[in-house]
């Protein structure tokens, strides 16, 4: 029952906001008034989601809900206290109902129908399968999502090379490459694409802007990594004998759970749907305005979710070792994370008048215009160590956050952003959710990954000189 208690608490909040139509958001605060002190909590959540797995890992396995609960709260008491007890409740329903339930909705929608997808058969890790898989997933990260395309093709590659003494670099390129990278060029791609998207950005604007800086990044990571691989391969490795392969084949290559498969193309098309069908209807729900075409969406996208647990077979998902467990942590934090970060957007929409003007004077050069190459690196870097749903949030927002003038004029600022926030959630284990959940899997099955340190070095070799490139070429 305690560690169901932030749940709880949550559903109480959501209750009082039903029970109380009087509490509709007022006016909101003028940013240019806001103090950066608003900003101390959505920096304590983000530092604690990086700090505590490192220095209290069994405390924070337990408690990580609560934390994030705290801080939401350390938010929310002070702000009613200020500005009154409607405009923090305006502010939480704002939070919930425009950007934390549809992203939930949509991470929970293809986490579970991948989930249901299961790859059987053992193959065999020659540096031109391995290559081939990694290739793979990075084209379909763009469709399933990063944590769907991880899912569904980590256990595949370590059962293919289960009987190799050098795997590290494989999984390591796989996050740099599946759990990331791939993800550039859609909305159902990566958490912050989706947050975009969420915000007005046009559903194809990704896939027509990060084309080449994706092709570019992902083309020369997967030659480094069969570069790599062959000389392992060929030069170090030694292979173990077909009789002491951990997992010898029992039988052919097979998917499992197939009717996942028609539960993901129905995901994509209720994305492109809200995208494309405006009936100019909305509802006003506390002060926020709900869109007719996204409710309709986020309600089919359970249907879809419901289905796939009652229709995928069971041997599917135990095959995929399926738990809700990666679900629950993403759900408690990024409640927290949309809570907190309010402010923060409020702060930064004032621009130069409000308290981060600093930061505005970073990224903008000398005319007042926008420094695409300061985008691009100030979030890649922020993104890399503060997960980089929310970093792309606020950089959106310093940005302009109208996704109208950024899809035109500002065009090559929010492709800076977006390539920042997608390619650099590879520097570290908590630069995107899938990464650690690669680690947990990979270790489970006996691979020595690097520390949280060492990936990082694993990150400055190998993919900030390609950073350095594209950032010559494109930004």
């Amino acid at each position: 029952m305690k560690r169901h208690a932030a749940w709880y608490a949550g559903m109480a909040a959501i209750a009082m906001l039903v029970a109380c139509p009087q509490l509709a958001a007022a006016a909101t605060p003028d940013g240019a008034t806001l103090s950066a002190l608003w900003g101390v909590p959505f920096v304590g959540i983000l530092l604690s989601i990086a700090v505590f797995p490192l220095v209290a890992p069994t405390f924070w396995h337990h408690h990580f809900g609560k934390i994030a609960g705290a801080w939401g709260l350390a938010f929310l008491l002070p702000f009613a206290f200020a500005f009154g007890v409607d405009v923090a409740f305006g502010t939480f329903v704002h939070a919930l109902l425009d950007e934390y339930i549809p992203f939930i909705v949509l991470l929970t929608a293809l986490y579970t129908v991948a989930g249901g997808i299961c790859l059987r058969g053992n193959l065999h890790g020659t540096p031109r399968l391995n290559t081939g898989i990694l290739a793979l997933g990075t084209v379909l990260a763009s469709v399933m999502g990063t944590t769907g395309a991880a899912m569904l093709l980590i256990r595949p590659l370590l059962r293919a090379n289960d009987n190799r003494k050098h795997v590290v670099h494989v999984v390591v390129f796989f996050i740099f490459l599946v759990a990331n990278a791939g993800g550039s060029l859609s909305p159902l791609g990566d958490p912050p694409l989706f947050l975009g998207f969420l915000n007005g950005v046009s559903f194809f604007w990704t896939t027509t802007h990060l084309a080449l800086p994706m092709l570019f990044v992902c083309v020369v990571l997967l030659v480094l990594f069969y570069t790599l691989d062959a000389y392992y391969f060929h030069r170090r490795e030694e292979v173990r004998q077909p009789f002491l392969d951990p997992t010898p084949d029992t039988h052919a290559l097979e998917l499992d759970g197939k009717i996942n498969l028609v539960l993901l193309a129905a995901v994509v098309a209720l994305v492109l749907m809200s995208g494309i069908w405006k009936p100019g209807i909305e509802f006003n729900v506390f002060g926020t305005h709900v869109a007719l075409q996204n409710e309709v969406r986020d309600a089919a996208l359970v249907v879809i979710t419901l289905v796939s647990l009652a229709a995928t077979p069971r041997s599917a998902r135990e095959g995929n070792a399926f738990n809700w467990a990666p679900m629950e942590e993403v759900a408690k934090l990024f409640g927290g994370i949309f809570v907190t970060i309010a402010p923060v957007i409020i702060i930064l929409r004032a621009g130069e008048a409000g308290a981060f003007a600093g930061i505005v004077h970073l990224v903008t050069d000398a005319t007042g215009k926008p420094d695409d190459v300061m985008y691009f690196w100030a979030t890649g870097l922020l993104s890399s160590f503060l997960d980089n749903a929310p970093t792309y949030l606020v950089f959106f927002n310093l940005a302009g956050g109208d996704a109208q003038t950024l899809m035109t004029q500002g065009a090559s600022t929010l492709a800076a952003v977006s390539a920042g926030a997608v390619f650099m959630g590879a520097n570290s284990y908590i630069g995107n959710a899938p990464n650690f959940m690669v680690k947990s899997i990979a270790e489970s099955r006996g691979v020595r990954m690097p520390s949280f340190f060492g990936f990082i070095g694993w990150a400055l070799v190998v993919l900030m000189p390609v950073f350095l490139v594209s950032t010559w070429l494109f930004f």
